[in-house]
């Protein structure tokens, strides 16, 4: 007994040693994970002006919040923050430079980039979802049909938000690359649902970017999913009425899913050089993110031939576009 009381007397300091290692560990976790995703920590790649530094920085970035992860999984911001970054280099830096590939004689490297973007949108979707779940048990499971996602939708508040928000733009984005998998197509209600919810607590989010989803969301949808041309026209003028039309995207978001369709080449034109008249400094926070729409609205333009086909073709494309 006084030969085992020894070895606790002993054994009890290192323990107490190892209790407090992993507590201080797991507090600057914490702190290193609050810092990241604190207020104003998007900024510093939303608020860049070189597109190819921030195109070849995000991967790292990325990868360094999954580790941070998978060490603290809890966490609501590491979720939001990894989720949303997923989705947002799918769409900056994959799936749109693949888009801009010749659809002819790059269409192999066109569609292994679309592929890749799909699978990128919906690890960014499968994380976010997870962060939803960790909030409110039994949300994943939970659909429009059977009436059980509304209660949930009822209890969430402003600060839901950006998971919602960021959540529906991957599954969505996925969806519009491949819209023949079923599987993504039978959760259309429940991202409406979600969207709708998303809007109806905060509808100046993020300076009006769900006006400015719901012009591509309403547009590019059939009737049968949710499509409304007329309600596509009215976030639209919410959208520039809300930036102050110094944002490139709801012009670019326009012209491609009203415009093109409806083959009026005149509107589609004047929005796309209103997206580049917009200046890239009025807004600082999203600078890159108009420079990006601006690059997009000048390729646009000058393949505008392949959206209308009573336009003569002219090469004054610029190869290197996208070689940022």
């Amino acid at each position: 007994m006084i030969k085992l009381r020894r070895g606790l007397i002993v054994l009890f300091p290192c323990m107490l040693s190892v209790i407090t290692s992993c507590s201080i560990n797991k507090m600057a976790i914490n702190a290193v994970s609050n810092a990241l995703t604190g207020s104003g920590s998007a900024d510093v790649f939303t608020g860049d002006s070189d597109p190819k530094l921030v195109g070849d920085a995000l991967p790292f970035a990325i990868k360094l919040y999954e580790a941070l992860l998978s060490q603290n999984p809890d966490h609501q911001g590491l979720l939001l923050t990894t989720g949303s970054l997923f989705v947002m280099y799918a769409n900056a830096f994959v799936q749109g430079p693949a888009e801009m590939e010749d659809p002819i004689e790059e269409y192999e490297e066109r569609m292994a980039g679309l592929d890749r973007a799909k699978e990128l949108y919906l690890r960014g979707n499968a994380i976010l979802c997870s962060g939803l779940e960790k909030k409110y048990p039994g949300f994943g499971a939970a659909s429009v049909q059977d009436g059980t996602l509304d209660p949930f939708l009822k209890k969430m508040k402003k600060d839901d938000v950006p998971f919602l928000y960021w959540t529906v733009a991957g599954g969505l984005a996925a969806y519009s690359i491949d819209v023949f998998d079923f599987g993504l197509g039978t959760k259309i209600p429940e991202w409406g649902a979600m969207i709708a919810r998303a809007y109806e607590l905060d509808p100046d989010f993020n300076n009006g970017a769900i006006d400015d989803f719901y012009i591509l969301y309403y547009a590019s949808l059939p009737e049968a999913l949710g499509g409304d041309k007329a309600k596509a026209e009215v976030h639209y003028h919410r959208a520039l009425e809300k930036t102050k039309g110094q944002s490139a995207g709801p012009y670019v978001s326009y012209a491609t899913a009203v415009c093109v369709p409806a083959q009026d080449y005149d509107t589609f034109k004047e929005n796309l050089e209103k997206a580049l008249a917009v200046d890239t400094d009025a807004d600082p926070s999203n600078r890159l993110v108009n420079i990006i729409s601006q690059k997009k609205a000048r390729f646009l333009l000058d393949t505008a031939y392949n959206s209308f086909s009573f336009l003569e073709l002219e090469l004054d494309y610029e190869d290197d576009i996208w070689e940022y």
